[in-house]
This record gives C-alpha cells, sequence and structure tokens, in this order.
C-alpha cells in the first residue's frame, strides 16, 4: 500500500476518497468557472499531492465531462511527476470548451490514478521478426 500526502487548498475542498470498485480518484473543480466556447481554461483542482518515489499520476477527464460540460483535455493525459510536490505546485487540469459552460467549485470534473514511472531502457537496432498485424489501425477488422 502507498501513502500520498495532500495539501488542501483550504477546508472548503473535499477530500480525496479512494472508492471500492474504482481504480481512479475523483478530482473535483476547486472554483466556479465559466468558460466560452473555443477558450482554454486551467481549473484548479484544490490540491496539491506528494507522490510515491518512482510513481507518476495521470489526470484525465472522467466519462462524463465531456457529455456534461462540452469540455475536451487538450493534452489528455495530463501527467503529474513525483517531483511536482512543492507547497504551490497545485494540480489543474486544462480544457477546452466546445460550447459555453459553466463548472461550479466541487463538481467532479476529472479523475486520476497513479502508476510506476517507466523503468529505464536502452534501444538496440534490429529488425521485426514477429507476425504481421497488417499495420496501424488494423485490429478488429469485421
Amino acid at each position: 500500500m502507498e501513502t500520498l500526502i495532500v495539501q488542501y487548498l483550504d477546508d472548503t475542498i473535499e477530500r480525496l476518497e479512494v472508492k471500492e470498485n474504482s481504480d481512479w480518484i475523483d478530482l473535483r473543480a476547486a472554483n466556479d468557472y465559466l468558460i466560452k466556447a473555443g477558450q482554454h481554461k486551467l481549473i484548479d483542482l484544490g490540491v496539491a499531492i506528494k507522490l510515491p518515489e518512482g510513481y507518476e499520476a495521470y489526470i484525465v477527464p472522467r466519462s462524463s465531462t465531456f457529455k456534461n460540460y462540452g469540455l475536451l483535455q487538450p493534452n489528455s493525459p495530463g501527467i503529474v511527476d513525483n517531483s511536482y510536490c512543492g507547497p504551490n505546485d497545485w494540480w489543474r487540469m486544462s480544457v477546452y470548451a466546445t460550447r459555453d459552460t459553466v463548472v461550479k467549485k466541487g463538481e467532479r470534473i476529472c479523475q486520476f490514478r497513479i502508476n510506476k514511472k517507466q523503468p529505464q531502457i536502452t534501444f538496440v537496432e534490429g529488425k521485426m521478426t514477429d507476425p504481421d498485424r497488417s499495420g496501424f489501425g488494423s485490429t478488429g477488422k469485421m
């Protein structure tokens, strides 16, 4: 079990919790936002988190974020490495609005999970010899 140190923006921010049937943890807007169609915003999530050494976090929209708000995450997924853990390293979600929308403080807007960082790797030049899968985008043919 890993332990994460969380600093909350203020006492009104709902505390993070791990749901029993989910591998992802919901994050909420820390403020109210009025976002116009075509506008980019950074939504403050109200938390700074110290990740364990060797881990990184992936921040992605919830499955209902586009339906409910018309928001896309242009750098999806957002990556937070474990060195981003200073007292002012607040987590944010970069969004692009496809329509005028309002996000209220406390609304669940995205989610995150942590994963181990990629191990150190070395590239060695060579030829591919495994069976051909017919190229990019070819799986799932009818």
